[in-house]
């Protein structure tokens, strides 16, 4: 088949079934993208990447609400423009893999309209039920005005879903925020985890952190994993905790793996970072060196933090939940959870790991604590965690998936 991959930062989510696709073989693969290749991520070398660009920035006093939705046209656009370059050399795609996150497979039935589209829909925004208003202390007031940016964040994915013969979702969680008319025309298949590679390590080695402390197996590890340090992620209730913690458990390695400035989702702090302002709430209340925070990780130091790891923290708003967790449960972390949608689906509390109050950092404190005290059941937890990523996030099992669902796609065997 000739398949055409559309993402902005590609490969992104279309990595291993990118590998995948190589190996098999008699296949031609085509890639658009606006970045350039990241050579850290393995890729094919009979993959044809092509960079579209922009040749415009947003209109000088454009409304606000249509400023994400300009920005949006603008990518398409320069997509648009480089699939009919592709086109006039004669590119005719058998099926269209498309990311619409950042708008630019709007147009691509314009330029192909009888070639299948398959997206990867990530989320949905609703008023109720999700992200928005759910945290009281960050997010504001819920008005009109608020409602409307919803609207208008939530327009160009309406008119992709339109476009797209079918819709592929990693989780029920993130296929449940679309419509209930366009659930119909979606399919859940994660992207998958390497169960070889995010595995236990029965003899795991000491890991020197970047400031220079040095791990080692069997002590109470507590890893916290962020993209970035922010609210949606859990990062006020995790550090408010840390007192109660250091308390009960003063012997802990409290490691916090993520940027520390900006936010990938959700407001900026209006003064500062958010650790520096959470890190002020309980000031001479912790010990600060036994908290560490190193940044992003190599995958390479990542894997054998997790392998260390006492207890694993995930805390996220009802959004897209972390690849983190699902590898840290692969790796058999006993994993102490926010009992929010997306991490429901996959932790069961009391079964394959503990869920508490996202906002509570005492019940938070008092799971860990749990946690870190009964090995054995930590260790129970551990195993069942594994078992589950193995049953349904596998990374071969999902790629399996993906393939069957790309197949149905691009025979019309299955068609909006």
């Amino acid at each position: 088949m000739r398949i055409l991959f559309i993402h902005q930062n590609f490969p992104g989510q279309y990595v291993h079934i990118v590998q995948r696709l190589a190996q098999i073989g008699n296949h031609q693969l085509v890639a658009l993208g606006i970045n350039e290749l990241d050579r850290n991520r393995p890729l094919p070398e009979q993959l044809n990447y092509f960079r579209y660009r922009l040749d415009r920035g947003n209109t000088p006093g454009v409304h606000p609400l249509v400023m994400e939705t300009e920005t949006k046209m603008i990518r398409a656009e320069g997509c648009a423009r480089a699939a009919h370059q592709l086109k006039a050399k004669g590119f005719e795609p058998d099926v269209i893999l498309a990311h619409p996150g950042w708008g630019e497979p709007l147009f691509l039935r314009t330029i192909w309209p009888n070639s299948p589209l398959l997206c990867y829909q990530e989320f949905f925004y609703n008023e109720h039920g999700f992200d928005s208003n759910f945290d009281p202390e960050f997010q504001e007031e819920r008005s009109w005005k608020a409602q409307a940016k919803l609207i208008m964040k939530n327009a160009y994915l309406h008119v992709t879903l339109e476009q797209a013969s079918w819709n592929v979702s990693p989780t029920h969680f993130q296929a449940s925020s679309f419509p209930e008319h366009w659930r119909k025309r979606i399919s859940v298949v994660h992207d998958g985890v390497d169960t070889k590679r995010a595995a236990p390590n029965p003899n795991p080695e000491s890991l020197i952190l970047p400031d220079g402390t040095e791990l080692k197996p069997g002590q109470p590890i507590v890893t916290f994993v962020n993209r970035r340090l922010e609210p949606y992620r859990g990062c006020h209730t995790f550090l408010r905790a840390l007192p109660a913690l250091q308390e009960q458990c003063p012997d802990a390695r409290i490691v916090i793996v993520g940027e520390t400035k900006g936010v990938s989702y959700g407001a900026a702090c209006p003064d500062g970072e958010w650790k520096d302002q959470f890190l002020a709430e309980i000031e001479g209340r912790y010990d600060p060196s036994r908290v560490h925070f190193t940044g992003t990780l190599p995958y390479t130091q990542f894997i054998p933090l997790l392998q260390l790891s006492a207890c694993h923290v995930y805390l996220t708003y009802p959004f897209v939940m972390s690849w983190s967790l699902l590898e840290a449960m692969a790796c058999g972390c006993a994993v102490v959870g926010s009992a929010t949608a997306p991490v429901q689906e996959v932790i069961r509390h009391g079964s394959n790991g503990l869920l508490v109050d996202f906002f509570s950092p005492a019940d938070l404190a008092a799971a860990v604590t749990e946690t870190l005290q009964n090995r054995d059941q930590a260790r129970a937890f551990g195993e069942a965690a594994r078992r589950t990523v193995q049953r349904t996030y596998d990374l071969d099992l999902c790629v399996t998936r993906q393939l069957g669902l790309l197949d149905l796609v691009a025979s019309g065997s299955i068609n909006a």
